[in-house]
């Protein structure tokens, strides 16, 4: 049955390799978090009262609305919702597949450019297109789709951290990295310089204001390749971190994250770590499917919104490894998301992790699960090779302890990853 499974994983990952990719539409999975912008404090869950009406489920649904509705609210000069109530940068769409009289007939029709810009590492080209004056965002895209119907168009939706996090004000970033190549990449904020984290991190902005260091993304690399008192799972090895947030209340948008997949596949990274969770995008499902195609493996976590929020992307796409947290007694953590599928679960309950120059902290959430299941799968798969993954998913499957029913399941996938990290 195990190696039933392994063949199934395996053969899914090759067909993205080679190209043929999967299209599937979700909404958004927002998990209840600290952004690392510190302008954009999300409030915690909220304890469940004795009053039995209220389930987890529904505190989960309202935290994430109103989670939504305040980020609108505070920044309403640069964010605004699409057509399915998710936030995205107010005023643009993106699009790709765009050739100049692509450019020329949406020009007629209102629709200005603000840029094109070619994705070196992807060999991705975006366009932004300004909205017209007095044009919804929804409308506006569903015209331009139209329009335009040999490019995939669509809004610039934003992402978020999938665990408790917040900004640094002014803590310095992890030291350069002192030369050599990166197997391992990561997508979030800011590094701060934690002791176990020196000059093994180059760090690059793709934000207004990044490279800014950030509880959260500290925390995420203190997990893949922390060497001391907080130790990843990836010890001692080297880190390309993207930060997509910086000081930017729009930050974290789909096409900083296509921008930073491209600085990694440029970069040579095999294995890389997305712990931020938003809808299902078409430049995010092209960018994620060309770094595929060059090799680079996705972990994603699944997101903290609970188990009837709609599915999490990354982790939704086809071929990416989503991750699934569990507590102290290997249970599912019952806030976790539930992404389209789910291929293996890692402690994400009192995970001991770095959060700043001279800090640590005991911290929950699937953000923080991901990272051991990447470093793990990084040790196996330390440079991009479609004749090496094979192997590598294989080892990483026959490495999971079952949990849950027999054999892969729902839940756990696979099973668990790393069950005496995180300091556990």
């Amino acid at each position: 049955m195990r190696v039933t499974a392994i063949l199934l994983l395996i053969a899914s990952l090759l067909l993205i390799s080679v190209g043929i990719g999967q299209k599937v539409s979700a909404q958004v999975a927002l998990p209840p978090v600290q952004l690392p912008d510190a302008a954009r404090t999300i409030p915690p869950l909220p304890s469940v009262g004795a009053d039995p009406l209220i389930t987890v489920a529904d505190t989960l649904a309202d935290v994430r609305l109103n989670r939504i509705a305040a980020l609108v609210r505070g920044h309403r000069d640069s964010i605004e919702l699409d057509e399915r109530g998710e936030p995205a940068v107010r005023g643009v769409l993106v699009a790709t597949g765009i050739d100049d009289a692509m450019v020329a007939s949406a020009a007629k029709q209102g629709f200005a450019l603000i840029d094109r810009e070619h994705v070196e590492g992807l060999d991705l080209d975006i366009a932004r297109f300004r909205v017209p004056e007095g044009r919804s965002l929804a409308r506006a895209r569903k015209q331009l789709a139209k329009l335009l119907p040999a490019a995939e168009v669509d809004v610039d939706n934003i992402y978020f951290a999938s665990g408790p996090g917040g900004a640094l004000s002014g803590a310095a970033l992890a030291a350069p990295s002192a030369g050599g190549a990166a197997s391992l990449g990561l997508i979030d904020g800011g590094v701060a310089a934690h002791p176990s984290l020196g000059g093994r991190v180059e760090q690059r902005g793709f934000a207004r204001g990044a490279p800014a260091a950030s509880k959260h993304g500290t925390a995420v690399a203190s997990l893949l390749i922390g060497n001391g008192a907080v130790r990843g799972s990836a010890p001692g090895q080297r880190l390309r971190a993207a930060d997509v947030y910086g000081s930017d209340p729009a930050g974290g948008n789909a096409s900083a994250i296509a921008r930073a997949l491209g600085w990694l596949a440029q970069g040579g990274v095999a294995v890389t770590t997305i712990s931020l969770v938003g809808p299902d995008n078409k430049l995010l499902a092209a960018a994620i499917q060309r770094a595929q195609q060059r090799g680079m493996l996705v972990v994603a976590a699944v997101g903290n919104d609970g188990p009837a929020a709609p599915p999490a992307y990354p982790a939704s796409y086809r071929g990416v490894f989503a991750v699934t947290g569990v507590d102290a007694k290997d249970r599912v953590l019952p806030e976790a998301g539930r992404a389209l599928h789910v291929d293996f679960a890692a402690p994400g309950d009192a995970v001991l992790a770095a959060t700043g120059a001279a800090s640590s902290e005991r911290l929950r959430g699937t953000s923080f699960a991901a990272p051991l299941v990447a470093g793990r799968l990084a040790l196996r798969y330390p440079a991009p090779g479609i004749d090496r993954i094979g192997p590598a998913v294989a080892a990483m499957v026959m490495e999971a302890r079952d949990l849950g029913k027999k054999g892969r399941d729902k839940l756990y996938g696979h099973g668990l990853i790393c069950g005496t990290c995180g300091g556990r």
